[in-house]
């Protein structure tokens, strides 16, 4: 039977990626409770604001939401006229969506009973600064934004809560954000110091998290595209879950996106992967802070904020790329730095996978038939063409010669290469080890694109039922750690925390040739800080704000 969600129990950012959804613009608030009552009445004034998942009357459907020439399964979906989500139309889009989260203890400044937040999981009750080694972020504390170092006190990170805008053609917010963010600064100043907006996320103290989505210009309009600051293309094969999208678009999005099954074929994962509430993959209900009504529908988000050095990767790719030039006789430098930088990640730098292009040239064919499919307005070609940015797998590829093992690609999503009987054509099992490991991926770059060294990089957010055994496992043995790949220590090339002897091996193929290491890896990524935050349901903020949550 078909899960049926109440969506519009669910809050919005869950289930949608805002900046994928014609939001590209975003700021993100940190708050301090200083009296539990008033604290309280905020949530009261906040909640009636809150988008939820319900469907959308009038999604702009004839324009993409993101211009980019990469053609998204969601995407061809939508110029089909296919409705993303399940369910009656019931709300107009907004022009802000606004969702609010929780850290522990922002629970305990609103006077949650202890015996609901004693049922609240371990990893959300120390919160990040507490995991920071498990994360391997505790060679960076001291680097962190004054908001997250000076987290204590009445100075804690008890909420967040977050815009995601609209854009003008010029590439500015629209000005319903302004008012927004107007809006909910008199909420603090009429609380008379019951709450505080918390500064200090910036190297200039700034009072909110500033974010957009990196932009192109194209006859004298811009666009957001899906690119980061390392101008890699990112936001492909985010996981699908029962009751997730309506049918139509469930079939095609998760091919590669959910499950997959012995035979092949690919089928949405559980939702209570994602939702607290529901069975997950193991076909159980797991334990939740009681009642069930407060914990159900919600979930956990890890937010953390990646600074991206990005001269350290030009450089470190300009240098790899000039010995791969010379190791395997390539004239055009430009040709072995992308073949180098892809290799890293596990995808070209336009999203094609490579283990559907697996050489420059093929990548070059890939390029043209997709030109040729957008020229021709083909739909169904560019469907096909969508599908193969998603549908693959690595079995016939055990070594790594086409995606190299440990690439971020490969790391982040194992697909079925963890099967135990991964590398024998005849078996075709998938893994539910790497099920219950799925994250949802969600956020926006931040910063500027000029210096290369400034306060730039990407607001990474984490959503998943558990943070322990989806997030925390992810970040600490797949990226920090290589030996589920055979590869020893070797963190991901990527995200991973680099020593000198740090190093991406190249797997030489099986016809005679030869293996390249990208060896002395400079540190790519930083963390800036974050934590642990609880994004509850509708039910459950009605709760937190009339201060009913009756544990029995």
């Amino acid at each position: 039977m078909r899960a049926e969600l109440d969506l519009a129990d669910i809050q919005g950012g869950i289930l949608r990626a805002y900046g994928r959804q014609g939001f590209p613009k975003a700021r993100y608030f940190f708050l301090n409770v200083r009296d539990p009552a008033k604290g309280r009445r905020f949530v009261e004034a906040v909640r009636p604001r809150i988008t939820t998942a319900a469907r959308w009357k009038n999604p702009d459907r004839g324009e993409p939401l993101m211009r980019t020439r990469n053609p998204r399964v969601k995407d061809v979906v939508r110029a089909e006229g296919v409705p993303d989500y399940p369910g009656e139309v019931q709300l107009l889009k907004p022009k802000v969506a606004i969702n609010i989260a929780f850290t522990f203890y922002g629970l305990v400044a609103l006077q949650i009973s202890t015996r609901t937040l004693r049922g609240m999981p371990d990893e959300f009750i120390d919160g990040m600064e507490q995991r920071a080694a498990i994360l391997g972020d505790d060679l960076y504390l001291d680097r962190r934004d004054a908001v997250w170092r000076n987290s204590r006190g009445e100075t804690r990170v008890h909420l967040l809560v977050s815009m995601n805008a609209e854009m003008n053609p010029d590439g500015t917010p629209i000005p319903e954000l302004d008012e927004e963010t107007a809006w909910l600064r008199g909420l603090c100043d009429q609380s008379e110091g019951g709450i505080v907006l918390l500064d200090g996320t910036g190297p200039e103290g700034a009072k909110w998290q500033e974010m957009s989505a990196i932009l192109s210009e194209e006859g004298g309009r811009k666009w957001p595209t899906n690119k980061e600051h390392f101008g890699l293309s990112d936001g492909f094969g985010d996981p699908v879950f029962e009751g997730q999208l309506s049918g139509e678009a469930e079939r095609l999005r998760m091919v590669g996106g959910g499950k997959l099954l012995p035979d092949q074929s690919w089928a949405p994962l559980a939702t209570g992967e994602f939702l607290l509430g529901h069975a997950d993959e193991a076909q159980e209900i797991p334990g939740a802070a009681m009642p069930i009504e407060f914990s159900r529908n919600g979930t956990f988000m890890a937010y953390r904020k990646l600074h991206e050095d990005v001269g350290a990767f030009d450089a470190y790719i300009k240098e790899q790329g000039a010995r791969y030039a010379r190791m395997f006789g390539i004239a055009d430098p430009a040709e072995a730095e992308e073949i180098v930088k892809a290799k890293l990640v596990g995808r070209w730098s336009d999203g094609v996978p490579l283990m559907a292009a697996p050489t420059f040239a093929q990548w070059t064919a890939f390029k043209a038939e997709l030109a040729a499919a957008h020229a021709a307005d083909d739909k169904p070609k560019l469907a096909q063409i969508a599908l193969r940015f998603t549908d693959f797998t690595y079995r016939t590829d055990p070594a790594g010669t086409t995606c190299p093992v440990t690439s971020h690609l490969r790391r982040a999503n194992p697909r079925d290469m963890l099967d135990p009987h991964f590398g024998d054509l005849a078996s075709s099992d998938g893994s539910a080890l790497i099920n219950r490991r799925r994250i949802l991926r969600r956020g926006l770059p931040y910063g500027g694109t000029n210096a290369a060294d400034g306060d730039h990089g990407i607001i990474f957010l984490a959503i998943c039922s558990s943070l322990f055994r989806q997030f925390e496992f992810v970040q600490q043995q797949w990226m920090q750690y290589g030996l589920d790949f055979n590869a020893g220590s070797d963190t991901c090339p990527i995200v991973g925390n680099h020593d000198p002897e740090a190093k991406l091996v190249i797997a030489a193929d099986s016809a005679g040739g030869r293996p390249f290491i990208c060896d002395r890896m400079p540190q790519l990524v930083e963390p800036r800080g974050g934590d642990y935050f609880f994004i509850p349901s509708m039910t459950a903020l009605r709760m937190i704000g009339m201060g009913i949550v009756d544990p029995t």
